[in-house]
C-alpha cells in the first residue's frame, strides 16, 4: 500500500477496542489500559484514504 516501509508503521496501527488508543504494529497489549487481546489493526483501505 505504503510506498516505503516507515510510512505502513506510521498508518497501519493497532487500536484498542476498549480505549480507542493508538499502539505499536506489534503490540499484544494495550499501552493506555492494559488490556490483551482487546487491539485490532486500522482498516487499511481507511488509512490509505485518509492519507491521500
Amino acid at each position: 500500500m505504503a510506498r516505503f516501509k516507515e510510512a505502513e508503521i506510521r498508518i497501519f496501527k493497532g487500536i484498542c477496542m476498549e480505549c480507542n488508543a493508538k499502539n505499536p504494529v506489534g503490540a499484544t497489549k494495550c499501552r493506555k489500559c492494559g488490556k490483551t487481546n482487546k487491539i485490532r489493526r486500522k482498516n487499511r483501505k481507511m488509512a490509505a484514504k485518509a492519507s491521500v
